[in-house]
């Protein structure tokens, strides 16, 4: 009998580190050299003789948001469940990262500061399984994982764009790309390619140019504006660790989201976002007015007075995406794609970095169960996958699917999904107890089933009911 998803979810989301890592293959080609690329390069570091990641951006990770990674810029997040896949393909790195100048909480038991339509939620107690928080930007996150990536000694990168796949029977046999430096397109040969080409990705179409059918893709268009700036953090203007804001569209209300991030090198990172034609600009004016009239206090105060360390930084997410591989009734050995370029979410819910983690988990699981990657398609992996999509997917779009101007897809049940999803999150943010179980379901530390066992259920019920007389 097949395990049921929150089984596969659970076995995925393991810290255990694996101590059966056996080769499988001569060569394995990652297509992007993006968290997901390169998560996915570590675990294929254990399977291969060799790994070769072919990047299109040389620049240097360290030096800011690369060219390839627009929301760069932007406030990421690192959920719960994503730091525990880290430290598990990368003992040490949360030790390393804290070292480099990442923040870290004012005190042991400092948690983020959660508000919903402008009231203080009750705060979940910290996940202790994954250590301190780690809070950093984008860039400074991806340098260190590059470096570990690298390190492994049969791990290298290569720059230019990918442009296809080399195909021989039933199977790819390698990828071409084209070197930064102008010459001619190379074809590396690989008995695994690994498309970790983001959003953009474009294997829909070489699958379709191979004569393989493309993976059906679904979209909810959000239109989400985000705008960001840095300031220096400075405890005379503010004593802010980390601050999470959603008003929900409702009655009077507009849908917002806003955070504030210690990162690394003393700065606070600051988010504004809308939605639709609510479009924060580059504007200085604009950004402090929005943080002064639609969020706490604390947003106003560090805009108004604290230091600005260069300039508003925006940016558009259209959809949230997802490329359903495991519908395929045809496709070619020697081939996954991991990370956005399999489903890209809402990033306000910050599911990215952690999803991709967990792909390189699927990765590995499928890899350890005695697969020929060469010779059959990786069903397996792709059936796994689909639990970890399954799940960010049903957290994001249940809530976004509320927005006034998104008028679907409605997944299957939603009235019934939409009530108890209300009940247990209206009696979360006074219940300790339904906020914790709710907080590991929302940072992928558990499957969403985990809300619907008995005990949550009736502590719901108990407590999100109107009580009669």
């Amino acid at each position: 009998m097949r395990p049921s998803p929150s089984r596969i979810f659970s076995q995925i989301a393991t810290a255990e580190r694996p101590t059966d890592p056996s080769v499988v293959m001569r060569r394995a080609v990652v297509l992007g050299g993006s968290i997901a690329g390169l998560m996915a390069a570590r675990v294929l570091s254990d399977h291969a003789d060799e790994v070769l990641i072919v990047e299109r951006d040389p620049s240097d990770v360290e030096d800011g948001p690369r060219p390839g990674v627009p929301q760069g810029s932007q406030v990421h997040a690192l959920l719960p469940s994503g730091q525990v896949q880290l430290s598990r393909w990368f003992p040490g790195i949360v030790d390393e990262a804290l070292a480099l100048g990442a923040p870290l909480p004012p005190s042991a038991d400092a948690t983020a500061k959660t508000f919903v339509n402008g009231v203080l939620g009750v705060p979940p107690p910290p996940a202790a399984a994954t250590g301190p928080m780690l809070i950093t930007t984008r860039p400074f996150l991806e340098a260190l994982v590059r470096r570990y990536t690298l390190a492994a000694g049969n791990v290298r990168m290569v720059y230019g764009r990918a442009d296809g796949l080399a195909y021989a029977g039933r199977r790819v046999t390698g990828a071409r790309y084209v070197p930064r430096d102008g010459a001619e397109p190379v074809v590396e040969p690989a008995d695994l390619v690994v498309d970790a080409m983001g959003r953009s990705s474009r294997l829909s179409e070489w699958l379709a140019d191979g004569g393989w059918p493309r993976p059906p893709m679904q979209r909810m268009p959000i239109k989400l504006n985000y705008a960001t700036a840095l300031f220096r953090r400075d405890e005379k203007v503010s004593d802010t660790w980390v601050v999470v804001y959603q008003t929900m569209a409702g009655k009077g209300r507009t849908a917002r989201i806003g955070g504030i991030n210690s990162v690394e090198d003393g700065r606070w990172m600051v988010l504004v976002a809308g939605y639709d034609d609510d479009r924060p600009s580059r504007d200085v004016a604009d950004f402090t007015a929005r943080c002064r009239e639609h969020y706490p206090e604390m947003f106003g105060e560090i805009a108004e007075r604290g230091e600005m360390l260069g300039d508003v930084v925006t940016y558009h997410q259209a959809d949230s995406r997802r490329r359903d591989f495991h519908k395929l009734d045809r496709m070619p050995a020697g081939l996954v794609a991991a990370g956005d370029a399999i489903a890209s979410f809402n990033p306000v819910y910050g599911q990215g970095m952690t999803s991709a983690m967990l792909h390189a988990s699927c990765l590995s699981a499928y890899l350890r169960s005695g697969p020929r990657p060469h010779e059959e398609p990786a069903r397996a992996y792709f059936d796994q996958v689909r639990v970890i999509v399954d799940a960010a997917w049903q957290i994001s779009t249940s809530a976004d699917v509320e927005l006034p101007h998104v008028d679907g897809p409605y997944p299957r049940g939603y009235k019934l999904t939409k009530w108890f999803g209300d009940l247990v999150f209206r009696a979360a943010q006074t219940d300790p107890v339904l906020s914790a179980r709710l907080s590991r379901v929302t940072t992928m530390l558990d499957h969403p089933a985990a809300l619907s066992r008995p005990g949550t259920l009736l502590r719901a019920l108990r407590l999100g009911l109107p009580h009669r007389g």
